[in-house]
């Protein structure tokens, strides 16, 4: 397994239609794949709308079953295809009402390797996630893919280093958090949190937004997706905050090694003084 791997990110905006946006996604993985991208993420609930900005029954459904529903199998066709580990966030039915929000893991030769479902649920104005989606059950999981130890961590959760800790502890190489966040506040905090994520845990971060503003509401998402180095700094820059934006970035994994050794963040740990955090 190559120490440099290319991976890619992708923003994009609602174009009105299910249909169309997997679609546009599957163009995006193509023209990634012709660029020699071995990985490769999309943006939460990526076949939608950012619907939590209402309450509607309406868009429940947009769910699918993981990883029995058409757009899973759809993809791992193109992952197969391109040679190419995919990471597709989507609405999941679990069972009818049971729904989550959640991202399929698919290894390059097309074959499904799991899923992480968003642990941290908000419910505040423009983000009613509640209405939507159960806290995740499954874990941190890392996945073992073609290209190295990948997880998830999805929008939201980035907040919270817990979850970022467990990945790291997990083996987790490189962290994709696909989002859908607004103008504001959260704009100072997505340079920010995830840049210092992926320094304190030593491993690449590769953070993606959508763009523009959408029919149900005045969220203006501002793209700006990146990657960050295990030293949380960006790789060649950011996406814009406006546009559509493929982004392809060559990262060196021999850096993960490199900056736990010089660094030994994971050595000094106590967990022997953490038990109170799980006790309030």
């Amino acid at each position: 397994m190559s120490a440099n791997v290319k991976a890619a990110i992708v923003q994009t905006a609602w174009t009105g239609d299910k249909e169309s946006m997997i679609d546009l996604h599957e163009k995006y993985v193509a023209e990634a794949a012709a660029a020699g991208t071995q990985v490769m993420c999309f943006q939460e609930l990526f076949y939608g709308p950012y619907f939590c900005q209402v309450q509607d029954a309406e868009y429940y459904s947009y769910t699918e079953a993981i990883p029995d529903g058409p757009t899973t199998k759809r993809f791992q066709e193109i992952a197969e295809k391109h040679g190419m580990v995919l990471v597709l966030p989507m609405y999941e039915e679990d069972q009818p009402g049971i729904l989550y929000n959640t991202a399929a893991v698919i290894d390059a030769d097309g074959s499904y390797l799991g899923k992480y479902r968003k642990t941290h649920i908000p419910q505040v104005a423009g983000f009613w996630e509640k209405f939507y989606f159960r806290p995740g059950n499954l874990g941190y999981p890392v996945f073992d893919t073609a290209v190295g130890k990948v997880g998830v961590y999805i929008c939201y959760d980035r907040h919270f280093p817990e979850g970022w800790r467990a990945l790291g502890l997990n083996g987790a190489q490189i962290v994709f958090n696909p989002s859908a966040t607004s103008r504001g506040l959260s704009s100072y905090l997505w340079q920010l949190e995830q840049t210092a994520a992926a320094a304190a845990n030593m491993y690449f971060v590769g953070a993606i937004n959508r763009v523009g503003i959408e029919d149900l509401g005045d969220n203006d998402f501002y793209g700006t997706s990146y990657f960050a180095t295990p030293r949380g700094q960006f790789v060649d820059g950011t996406a814009s905050d406006q546009s559509e934006e493929l982004l392809i970035r060559d990262l060196d994994l021999d850096l993960i090694d490199e900056t736990r050794a010089q660094w030994a963040f994971y050595r000094d740990r106590r967990p022997d003084m953490y038990g109170p955090l799980t006790e309030a």
